[in-house]
């Protein structure tokens, strides 16, 4: 087993599994503490999920339960039953933001220069916007 690998604790695991149980529907899943596992430290890591390490089994199934969770509202419910309990996992913030922008977008020649986009009152234009 690799080291780096994010791993739900016991603990962890059985604040958790209770949930699990009884939200469970259809056939028998493979081991859930190792797909979530896998989907935390995707998120976390932020790694594409088809490079998610083969420890947590294949990156199209963590794919699919962290969207299909996702769709039937299993995350949010799972993590206002946390905040209730008012025990944390201890793992981290999970955001899901991400804010991509364009290298030649970081600044402009010369250097970062602030540009106002709204007239500022008692100043005059520019003839050259005139």
């Amino acid at each position: 087993m690799r080291s780096g690998l994010f791993w739900l604790n016991d603990a962890q695991w059985a604040r958790i599994e209770g949930f699990l149980s009884l939200k469970r529907k259809g056939a028998h899943r493979v081991d859930d503490r190792r797909v979530i596992s896998g989907i935390i430290h995707v998120v976390q890591t932020g790694t594409p999920w088809r490079a998610a390490p083969s420890e947590y089994g294949p990156a199209k199934t963590l794919y699919n339960r962290f969207y299909r969770w996702s769709d039937q509202g299993l995350w949010k419910e799972l993590f206002a039953l946390l905040v209730k309990a008012g025990d944390p996992l201890e793992i981290g913030l999970i955001d899901g933001t991400i804010v991509r922008v364009h290298q030649s977008a970081t600044a402009q020649k010369g250097g970062a220069a602030i540009s106002p986009w709204v007239k500022v009152a008692g100043e005059e234009q520019p003839k050259s916007m005139l």
